[in-house]
C-alpha cells in the first residue's frame, strides 16, 4: 500500500487558501489593496506571497519579522492592529516603510491568522490615503482570518495522519502479518480520516482524503468488490469498528444517536448481518474496512 500526500498532486494547501482569503478579504472589505502571508512550520517570520489590487512589486517577497511594523506587532502580541497612516505612525518600527511608500499605501489594518496558540501568518488590507479603518474592517478580517485557521488546523491534522499512514505502510510492507496494536493504529487513522474528510471544505482534499482511505482498504491479493455501503454507512461503521459507542459517532460525525442507529441498520441490510460485530467483520472482509 502506498499513501500519496496532497503534495503531489499539485494542492498547495497554504498558497491556496491563502489567495482564497486575500480575494474574500478584498470583497468583504470593499478596500483597493489586501495581501498577506504565511510563516514555514520552523520559522519565526512571514512571506507575503498573496496580493489583490497591488500597482507594484515593493510588496512581493518581503519578509516581516516578529515585532517589526505593523504585521510584526501582530505576530507578536496575536492581536489585530491599525495604522491611520502607517509612514508616520510613532506605535510601530519603520523598517518596511520603503515598501509601503512604494506601493502608495497610507493607513493599513493586519490581523494574524492563528492555529492552536500560535501565529501562522498574517492579513493585510490597505489604502492609498490616511483614515481610520475602524472596527468593521478588522471584523471582517478577523472573522475570515479565523476561518482560514480552522482550516488550516484541520489541514495540519490530516498531514500528521497522513504522515502517521505512511509509516505503518512501512511497517506492514517490511513484515509478513502486521501485529495488532498496528492494525488497529491503521483503523483509527482510517476512521479519523473520514470523519475530517466531511468537514473540510475544500472539495479536492476531501476528495484526495477519500482515496487514502479507499487505498487503506485494498489488499493486493483480494480483487475489488462493488461496494453497497453509502460514504455516510461507511463513516458510521468505521468509527463503529475502532469502538465508538452511537453517541461518540454521532458527535464525531456531527448525526443524531437515532441517524447512526439507522445508518447502522442500513448497512446490516445490505451485508445481510444482525449485529453491530457481524456488521464490521463482514465489511472488513469484503475489503470496505481496513
Amino acid at each position: 500500500m502506498s499513501v500519496t500526500h496532497p503534495a503531489a498532486t499539485g494542492l498547495s494547501s497554504q498558497g491556496v487558501l491563502l489567495r482564497s482569503a486575500v480575494a474574500e478579504l478584498r470583497r468583504a472589505t470593499r478596500l483597493p489593496v489586501t495581501f498577506g502571508g504565511t510563516m514555514p512550520s520552523a520559522g519565526r517570520d512571514v512571506r507575503l506571497t498573496a496580493f489583490a489590487g497591488t500597482r507594484t512589486d515593493a510588496l512581493h517577497g518581503l519578509l516581516i519579522r516578529a515585532g517589526n511594523g505593523l504585521g510584526g506587532r501582530v505576530l507578536l502580541t496575536a492581536r489585530p492592529g491599525s495604522v491611520d497612516d502607517y509612514a508616520a505612525d510613532s506605535r510601530i518600527s519603520h523598517e518596511y516603510d520603503k515598501p509601503v511608500i512604494t506601493e502608495g499605501l497610507r493607513a493599513i489594518a493586519a490581523v494574524p491568522v492563528v492555529i492552536g496558540a500560535s501565529v501562522s501568518g498574517v492579513l493585510y488590507c490597505g489604502v492609498r490615503e490616511p483614515l481610520p479603518l475602524g472596527d468593521r474592517v478588522l471584523d471582517a478580517m478577523s472573522r475570515i482570518a479565523m476561518r482560514i485557521s480552522v482550516e488550516l488546523t484541520m489541514r495540519a491534522e490530516v498531514e500528521r495522519r497522513l504522515a502517521e499512514l505512511d509509516t505503518a505502510a512501512i511497517i506492514r510492507t517490511a513484515r509478513e502479518a502486521p501485529t495488532a496494536p498496528e492494525w488497529e493504529a491503521v483503523r483509527e487513522a482510517h476512521a479519523e480520516l473520514r470523519s475530517i474528510a466531511q468537514e473540510v471544505a475544500d472539495s479536492a482534499l476531501r476528495r484526495r482524503l477519500e482515496v487514502v482511505c479507499e487505498q487503506l482498504t485494498r489488499s493486493g491479493d483480494r480483487p475489488a468488490r462493488a461496494n453497497p455501503l453509502s460514504p455516510r454507512e461507511l463513516d458510521v461503521l468505521a468509527l463503529v469498528a475502532v469502538g465508538c459507542p452511537n453517541a461518540e459517532v454521532g458527535r464525531r460525525l456531527g448525526l443524531l444517536p437515532e441517524t447512526v442507529k439507522s445508518y447502522l441498520r442500513n448497512a446490516m441490510r445490505k451485508l445481510g448481518t444482525h449485529t453491530r460485530t457481524e456488521t464490521v467483520v463482514a465489511a472488513r472482509r469484503a475489503g470496505f474496512l481496513p
